[in-house]
Parts: structure tokens; C-alpha cells; sequence
């Protein structure tokens, strides 16, 4: 069994479940519950793509000591179990999302959604199924649209999975040097090496076709509840106009930049949560 305490303030409760969903899903949650119960509503956390725990540490920490969070780690991901047949859409995504809101029995209003990236994207699909609403949504450098150049999309199409170890290095060598500023932000690029040495190819490679042709334009009328949208000017990999507009097309949404992809995975996220659920009351 995997040690979770590294990941939470001292004396927090850890139980380990895995929540299994229609379609023979079923996805590993990490529960973490603060030693002293508080009022605050509990958070279903959804990190993003092929994204790993180690890399919200410091947000977990800090979180975990008055907040009650449910760490799904999503269909891609090593521990989710999938049968051959499923599908890794963006609305398959969003439809687990509600899943597990069901799951958990989370009353109105009374618990957050907050994800990253893919994960903050799949939140905003997620709306039109939820059971019941939440209290707002945390939406950290989501995506508006998943792009990859036709030359990767090719690679991706017809790359077996089997030979993902010998293609691997590239796609660190082109994040390296085309896709996110190393000089800002080392972390962030030794972060995504630990994530794409941990993917699974097969499911990877599923997902990547599964969303070229995504765009959130279309939900963002939907949305009823207030929400927080993070993004990082300094951080190449996540569009920073396309968050910003979402930002605005959002019925009722704030937008807080914390200029690096380690600022919006640190302490400083969680500050600015507590801060933005303070003015809701």
C-alpha cells in the first residue's frame, strides 16, 4: 500500500478507496480528512492529465489541515481500472466527475470542485451531469482546447504503444525546448518528465486522439455557480489568453494570476482558495 501521510498535515485521516463507476470503471480516491472537523465544504480535487499526487504536495499539505479532500485519480491514470473497451473523451471524464459526486453522497452546496488542466476542463463539462450543485468551482490553467500539432497527432496515431519508451525521450526534448520556459519554471518540467514516465502508453494514446478536436466554448453558458480561475502568465504550456476569456465568459468568475505552474500547485493556490471562499459568504 502506497504511503499517503507525505501529502498531508500531521494527524489527518487517509482512506484509500476505489469507487467503481458505470461502464466497468473505477478510479482510486484518496480521502483526506483534517483531524478537527470544520465547516468548511469538501473539495473533490481532479489534477490534470496523466498528472501524478507528487506534484500537489505542497497544496495538499497545506489544504489538508482544514479542508476535507477526495483526490480522484482520473481514467488515465496507472491506478484507474478500465476495461479494453473504454472511451477517454473529455464528457467520459466529466461523467465520472458526477459519478463520484454521487458517490460520496455530496450535499448542494456543500462541497467544491477543483481540478487542473485537463481536470479543470472536465469540471466545466461535468456541470450538466452533476447530481447536485456545488458551492463553486477552482478552475487552475484549464484548457480551453487541447492542441497538438499534425505532426505529433500523426506520431500519436500510428506510434504502437508498445515502443512509448523509445518516443519518450522526444516528447521530453520538445516540452523542453517548444512548449514550457525551463529558465522560469525548472519544476514544472521535472514534474511532467516524473508524469510522462509514469503513464500508461496504452491509455495515453487513447486520450491524446480522443481530444484534438475539443473546445469548452460551448459549456461556459452553463455554468451557475461562481468560480475561482487560476492562471500562470510564466507558464507556457497553458494558454494564458484562452484562460483569461474564459474567465470573462464565465457567468460569475474571478481570475487570479500566480504567474508560475509551481505557484498554482503550491500553498499560495490554497491561500487564495480560502481567500475567494471567505468572500462568498
Amino acid at each position: 500500500m502506497e504511503d499517503f501521510n507525505g501529502f498531508c498535515a500531521p494527524n489527518t485521516k487517509i482512506q484509500v478507496r476505489n469507487v467503481a463507476l458505470k461502464n466497468s470503471v473505477s478510479l482510486r480516491v484518496i480521502t483526506f480528512s483534517p483531524s478537527v472537523a470544520t465547516d468548511n465544504p469538501q473539495i473533490v480535487f481532479i489534477p490534470g492529465w496523466i498528472s501524478l499526487i507528487h506534484g500537489w504536495q505542497n497544496a495538499l499539505l497545506e489544504m489538508s489541515r482544514d479542508f476535507t479532500i477526495h483526490y480522484v485519480e482520473t481514467r488515465e491514470k496507472i491506478s484507474a481500472d478500465v476495461n479494453l473497451k473504454a472511451r477517454f473523451r473529455v464528457d467520459d471524464f466529466a461523467q465520472d466527475i458526477a459519478g463520484v459526486v454521487d458517490y460520496f453522497s455530496l450535499p448542494e452546496k456543500g462541497y467544491i470542485l477543483l481540478g487542473s488542466s485537463l481536470g479543470a476542463t472536465t469540471i466545466i463539462d461535468s456541470y450538466r451531469f452533476l447530481p447536485r450543485q456545488p458551492l463553486c468551482l477552482v478552475l487552475i490553467c484549464v484548457n480551453a482546447i487541447f492542441y497538438i500539432p499534425k505532426f505529433w497527432q500523426n506520431i500519436v496515431r500510428f506510434f504502437p504503444p508498445r515502443l512509448y519508451l523509445g518516443i519518450k525521450p522526444v516528447i521530453k526534448w520538445y516540452l523542453r525546448n517548444f512548449r514550457l520556459d525551463v529558465a522560469s519554471d525548472a519544476a514544472q518540467y521535472a514534474k511532467y518528465c516524473r508524469n510522462l514516465d509514469a503513464a500508461d502508453p496504452w491509455k495515453l494514446k487513447k486520450a491524446a486522439l480522443a481530444f484534438i478536436h475539443y473546445s469548452i466554448w460551448n459549456r461556459l453558458p452553463e455554468i451557475k455557480v461562481p468560480a475561482l480561475v487560476i492562471g500562470a502568465s510564466k507558464d507556457e504550456l497553458h494558454n494564458l489568453e484562452d484562460i483569461r476569456r474564459i474567465a470573462q465568459l464565465l457567468p460569475n468568475s474571478t481570475f487570479v494570476d500566480l504567474e508560475t505552474n509551481s505557484q498554482t500547485h503550491s500553498a499560495a493556490m490554497v491561500i487564495e482558495l480560502r481567500k475567494y471562499i471567505k468572500s462568498l459568504n
